[in-house]
């Protein structure tokens, strides 16, 4: 496979082109696969600071602040309740009785305590990742200042790309964090030829995106059926 070239000696301005649904593909009969993108040398490669973007998380957090604040409030309110000589709620003395008649491995104890379970490690792992799996991580050239890379727009730019190579008739271009899924249909030339152009024209669009961790490449090329 060809080795990654420059990104400054392209300059081409790349055409808008709409993706290829899955209904119109015709038939396949025959395949090229090609190998992987290798990425860009560790010299070149900014692993620090070029981390992952941090989330947010306004909508769990403000879910769990409210859940949380009318949970202990409406408790509050309870207990402060019977210190002043009211009986206590309903709901609470239902529920103390419910724990005290029913054995820890009863059927709604247990599926309570799963749903418990499930829902902190739901908020562990809220907690603990980075989130924002669609905005990748570009290239640190400049003290201070960091960018992103939306994986859609990617996609795009490297389906561009892969249009302009002779003898391809449509691309679906899978953009993940660590892989590019490449499936091209060819409707002349030999497939190995046209494989090895995407190669060379996707490898080099993978380093022209300026990203801290260019993903792998990998090229599946079909020839469709004939008609008829």
């Amino acid at each position: 496979m060809t080795e990654p070239q420059n990104p400054e000696h392209s300059t081409q301005r790349l055409p808008t082109v709409q993706p290829v649904e899955h209904g119109d593909v015709l038939a396949l009969d025959q395949s090229a696969s090609g190998a992987s993108y290798e990425p860009v040398p560790g010299g070149e490669r900014d692993e620090g600071g070029a981390g992952r973007f941090w989330s947010a998380r306004r909508i769990p957090a403000g879910v769990l602040a409210l859940v949380v604040l009318g949970g202990c409030g409406l408790l509050l309110y309870d207990v402060a309740a019977v210190r002043a000589g009211h009986p206590a709620m309903q709901w609470r003395r239902s529920l103390a009785d419910e724990l005290a008649r029913r054995p820890l491995d009863d059927v709604w104890v247990l599926t309570g305590a799963a749903v418990a379970v499930a829902l902190g490690l739901w908020l562990i792992a809220l907690a603990l990742t980075p989130g924002l799996r669609a905005l990748l991580p570009m290239r640190r050239d400049r003290p201070g200042v960091r960018a992103g890379l939306d994986r859609t727009a990617a996609a795009t730019v490297l389906r561009d790309r892969a249009v302009e190579v002779s003898g391809v008739q449509s691309v679906r271009v899978r953009m993940r964090r660590h892989k590019v899924k490449v499936r091209a249909l060819s409707h002349f030339r030999e497939l190995d030829d046209v494989r090895a152009d995407l190669d060379t024209a996707l490898s080099r669009g993978i380093g022209e995106l300026g990203l801290a961790r260019p993903p792998r490449l990998s090229v599946h090329v079909r020839r469709s059926a004939k008609k008829g």
